[in-house]
């Protein structure tokens, strides 16, 4: 296969640690993970962890762009809401908010969030099963 056709593949290890919370590894990472039927606070639950992929693909979005787009930001921030049905359970929808610390004129923060959903993985993965709506707006001081 060459290196053009050449697929990322990703992996990921969770082992149950006891009835209130797992642990999941990749690379030289680790995370506790809320796997409790009550429920545990000092941990992402499944779906938070689905939010907060969405959060960090959006941000590994604009990383991947910005130098592309000669885009000039100070900062980003990603605030996302997901909304559960009970019957079958999956998340329904998503929303999500991207303040953007920049001068950029505003049709280049436009264009800065067509890449993002045009080109995030988990974007692009969760987005045809769910309502996945969202803005990005600059970071007024």
């Amino acid at each position: 296969m060459s290196e053009i056709n050449k697929k990322l593949t990703f992996h990921v290890e969770s082992k149950r640690i006891d009835s209130h919370s797992s642990i999941s590894k990749c690379k030289r990472a680790q995370l506790i993970i809320d796997t409790d039927l009550s429920g545990n606070q000092e941990a992402f639950n499944p779906a938070e962890l689905l939010l907060c992929a969405v959060s960090a693909c959006i941000i590994k979005g604009v990383e991947r762009v910005v130098p592309i787009l000669q885009f000039q930001i100070r900062g980003i921030e990603v605030i996302v809401d997901g909304v559960r049905q009970d019957f079958p359970p999956k998340i329904e929808s998503i929303t999500y908010e991207i303040f953007v610390d920049s001068d950029e004129p505003e049709h280049r923060l436009q264009l800065l969030h067509e890449n993002i959903k045009k080109y995030g993985t988990v974007f692009n993965t969760v987005a045809p099963g769910t309502d996945l709506q969202g803005s990005l707006k600059r970071r007024i001081k």
